[in-house]
């Protein structure tokens, strides 16, 4: 199997005029680049450019499926400095990487609030409100990523003045509630409500055995998205469950170093190796696996825009249900033997020893039989 699919130039041609479309040629227009983001070793590192419309310098980071899905950015704010006034029909969530700053955010009623925000925060923007994003250091710029749905917006509109410039408050998303981006909030199940986490690198989680490896896990809706995110932890010398799901969940280490592997069925692991701020993005449906090969818990942050819901009837995401009853999960005791010896050789090199016997152990209670 070819997992890029690959075909003749003569093929290619006769589908050049769709290979474009009005949110690549926007992105273009702005004078910036579209990079793959499927696999990105820095987020911190990754060169950008000039973005006059924002006021800073950006790159847009894409994976296979941003034509129609999500997308992703990274922006930097220079030193001194502030963002552009804005606003956008389309909705998006946010991971400071480095600097300190505020944000303002306000309605066309007049309503406004503010916030301080710094490394490992995470924060919603609400629909289509004014916002602005200010650098708190005179002389260390600030540098976030961003997951949006635009793709979509713009290939639907088309129409840069509409999506960027229309007065139009959606009070159910944002009415100027002076509590909006306050700090955490309350908890429904793995579900937290709330708009803004401090401090996304220690915030405390929820056991999560169902993951596999003892981990823990949160889930968050920002700033009342159709978006979702999620923070999810392992233990050392520990792994999570392989699973695969739809595109665009955008995985950003937060903590700790390791490896994931990645491939489409019926062909064999790719590996890529993370620390903090590295960025993997797994394709629509493609199998993948994390790995803590490092001396301390490893955490990520997912976010993700759930286009085609892809659950069970319950409302599960089948990449929580196991393969043997229809799920997209695959349990430890149905992996390829592949995956524990290239775990056990990485932790070796490291001085380390696997810790996996009792999650091995936990799974078998509420293992399905196997067809």
């Amino acid at each position: 199997m070819n997992a890029q699919a690959i075909v003749s130039e003569k093929l290619a041609a006769k589908f050049s005029t769709e290979k474009e479309t009005p949110y690549t040629r926007f992105i273009a227009a702005e004078g910036l680049e579209i990079i793959n983001g499927n696999y990105v070793p820095s987020l911190h590192e990754v060169e950008l450019k000039p973005w006059a419309r924002r006021g800073g310098s950006a790159v847009f980071l894409n994976h296979d499926a941003s034509r129609t899905s999500n997308d992703c950015y990274v922006l930097e704010i220079p030193a001194g400095g502030k963002l552009n006034p804005h606003r956008q029909l389309f909705e998006e969530t946010v991971l400071i990487l480095s600097g300190r700053g505020s944000t303002v955010v306000w309605d066309d009623k007049g309503n406004q609030v503010s916030f301080e925000w710094g490394p490992g925060a995470i924060f919603g923007i609400p629909l289509n409100a004014n916002h602005q994003h200010f650098n708190g250091s005179g002389t260390e710029p600030a540098r976030y990523v961003a997951v949006t749905n635009m793709p979509p917006v713009m290939n639907i509109y088309e129409a840069p003045e509409f999506i960027f410039d229309t007065e139009y408050d959606f009070e159910g998303r944002f009415n100027g509630e002076p509590d909006y981006f306050a700090d955490q909030g309350e908890q429904n199940g793995l579900m937290m409500e709330t708009n803004f986490v401090a401090d996304a690198v220690n915030l405390p989680l929820i056991a999560a055995k169902e993951r596999g490896a003892g981990g823990g896990h949160i889930r968050f809706q920002l700033a009342k998205c159709s978006m979702n995110s999620h923070i999810s932890q392992f233990p050392v010398g520990t792994y999570k469950k392989c699973h695969r799901h739809g595109p665009g969940a955008h995985v950003i280490i937060l903590s700790g170093e390791g490896y994931s592997l990645m491939w489409p069925e019926g062909e064999e692991p790719m590996r890529y190796e993370w620390k903090p701020g590295s960025m993997i993005v797994p394709p629509n449906m493609w199998y993948h696996q994390h790995f803590n090969t490092g001396t301390t818990p490893a955490r990520y942050l997912a976010f993700k825009y759930e286009g085609v819901a892809i659950r069970n009837a319950q409302g599960v995401p089948k990449a929580w249900i196991s393969q043997r009853i229809g799920g997209d999960q695959i349990d430890y005791a149905d992996e390829s033997e592949l995956v524990r010896t290239m775990f056990a050789d990485a932790l070796t090199r490291n001085g380390l020893e696997p810790k996996m016997d009792e999650a091995y152990r936990a799974e078998v209670a509420d293992l399905p039989p196997k067809k």
